[in-house]
């Protein structure tokens, strides 16, 4: 009796404990009181970073069943910035739902449904960012995945010519927010006295102060009537009529100092307003 006793209470003992590790079920079928004695009994080792449920130090009941995760490294460069990180995601989905990365995010150097090995990964992540680009009188708002300014500008199909410049540089990461400005090159510095003038009494006399004004008579452009020839004279690109209103009053500035402050030659009916308060 007493023999038939000690069997039913080791068989009472003994338990079936179901180990998942990263998914895979291992049954075990042992004597094991405690998380870590079954993990240790089903040759299953923990590492830092790995994440064990139960805790190792709880009591294992019958039917049981203990999940273990283990640690990947994973190296981040997210919009142009690394950073490491240990996830216990099997694949790059998770890892981004785990490092709390947005579902849409944009482009990836890996797809989602791709595994995380043990031995971990390097990914790229660039999200979707709102830049604006202004370049001459197109003004365009971009929804992008861009890794450089010159990628958004190609998105556009922004054509840039020998010359023009661009802010911030084409090499650049174009963060969210980021305006974007195509313009001609400008090297001659303008003298405080010379902004001083009443330039916008200038292009109102001259065209009504419209940066698209058109005279089929030169022909002219722009807000101070430019002939294609002077204005190709002081550097401008194009037609005076493709850029916004402060190009055109540089380049009437540097016209202005170009012939030493003698107006009458280039605004005849107008140059006086120059100089009126």
């Amino acid at each position: 009796m007493v023999a038939i006793g000690a069997i039913a209470a080791v068989s009472f003992l003994v338990k079936d404990v179901v180990v998942v590790v990263d998914g895979e079920r291992r049954p075990v079928h042992g004597f094991a009181g405690t998380v870590h004695e079954v993990l240790a009994q089903a040759g299953v080792s923990v590492g830092f970073g790995d994440v064990v449920r139960p805790a190792a130090r709880e009591i294992v009941a019958d039917g049981s069943t203990i999940e273990v995760r283990r640690a990947r490294p994973i190296t981040l460069t997210l919009d142009g910035r690394t950073s490491k990180h240990l996830v216990t995601a099997t694949n790059v989905g998770d890892a981004l739902t785990e490092l709390d990365i947005a579902p849409a995010a944009g482009r990836l150097s890996a797809p989602r449904g791709d595994a995380v090995p043990l031995e971990g990964m390097a990914l790229t992540v660039y999200t979707r960012r709102k830049v604006y680009v202004v370049a001459g009188t197109t003004r365009v708002t971009s929804r992008t995945t861009a890794r450089t300014v010159r990628e958004v500008l190609r998105q556009k199909r922004i054509a840039l010519r020998r010359g023009y410049e661009v802010s911030p540089p084409l090499g650049s990461f174009p963060a969210d927010g980021t305006v974007i400005t195509v313009s001609p090159p400008r090297t001659v510095q303008i003298d405080p006295a010379t902004t001083r003038l009443n330039w916008r009494g200038l292009a109102a006399c001259e065209s009504q102060g419209n940066p698209q004004a058109f005279n089929a008579n030169g022909p002219y452009y722009g807000m101070y009537q430019f002939s294609l020839p002077m204005w190709q004279a002081v550097g401008g690109m194009d037609v005076p009529t493709t850029w916004p209103a402060d190009e055109q009053t540089y380049r009437a500035q540097v016209l202005y100092q170009q012939v030493g402050g003698k107006w009458q030659s280039q605004w005849p009916n107008c140059g006086s307003r120059l100089f009126t308060p």
